[in-house]
């Protein structure tokens, strides 16, 4: 049986063993693994240019991400760009068809198509097309609202809340519940649970002015290690934590 190491980690201040695993030795070695990612990627030139919001394009990659690469994702969004309609009132004013065609690449086009142009239509009509406004509110209520509108699940949500309205919530994804698995964080791995669970580490570490930039940075940790090394079928021998990895320890023995 692989024996687990019993790391230091003095670069963050940290000295306690690595026996054991929790988001904030998770977070702090993912971080020196793979740095700063600055997610989410936004073309802040196109939206300076065009007088548009950027905020409403991390809007409509968290819908056109749903079951997909981000690839596909960068695809469908350049094709909105070229077309001069990635903004609320022009996705409003574009025909069904066009805009299927616009956003093919992300697959599922059908569906996110109506989601588009629901929650579109849905803040011209309530908020002026003002994100500011729409964002100027209580998480809670927020949360509940974007949860109301068709296609829009939990995930989704929070991805709009956390990337695009800066709201401290922690984005839980089918790459975190892999890895909470693995790893042995949490035997619960219901999306609320493993959230609350996130949550409850960080908020203890960071300031609530420095939540926000934590959740943001965890997240998209999580997204390039799952990708790079926690796979379905996982590089766990090249892995930076297979030394704290139980599922790494019983394909080991």
């Amino acid at each position: 049986m692989k024996k687990i190491k019993k790391h230091k980690f003095f670069r963050w201040g940290l000295s306690y063993p690595f026996s054991t695993m929790d988001p904030i030795i998770l977070y702090k070695r993912l971080k020196d693994e793979f740095g700063d990612l600055n997610w989410w990627p936004v073309d802040h030139s196109y939206h300076k240019y065009n007088g548009s919001d950027k905020e409403f394009e991390i809007i409509i990659g968290a819908i056109l991400t749903q079951n997909t690469a981000w690839s596909n994702v960068e695809k469908a969004l350049d094709e909105l760009k070229k077309k001069k309609v990635l903004s609320i009132t022009s996705i409003c004013n574009l025909d069904d068809v066009t805009l299927r065609k616009l956003i093919k690449s992300s697959g599922f086009f059908n569906q996110k198509a109506v989601r588009i142009k629901n929650i579109s239509c849905y803040l011209r009509d309530n908020y002026s097309s003002n994100l500011d406004l729409f964002f100027n509110q209580d998480l809670i209520v927020l949360r509940e609202e974007l949860l109301s509108l068709n296609g829009i699940g939990p995930e989704t949500a929070d991805s709009i809340l956390l990337y695009a309205g800066n709201k401290p919530i922690f984005v839980v994804d089918a790459y975190t519940k892999r890895i909470c698995k693995r790893l042995g964080l949490t035997d619960d791995l219901t999306y609320t649970s493993i959230q609350r669970y996130f949550q409850d580490f960080l908020s203890k570490v960071f300031s609530d002015d420095s939540l926000v930039k934590a959740y943001n940075e965890l997240h998209a940790l999580i997204v390039i290690f799952a990708k790079d090394y926690c796979r379905k079928k996982p590089f766990c021998k090249s892995c930076p934590l297979n030394d704290v990895c139980s599922y790494a320890e019983i394909l080991a023995e």
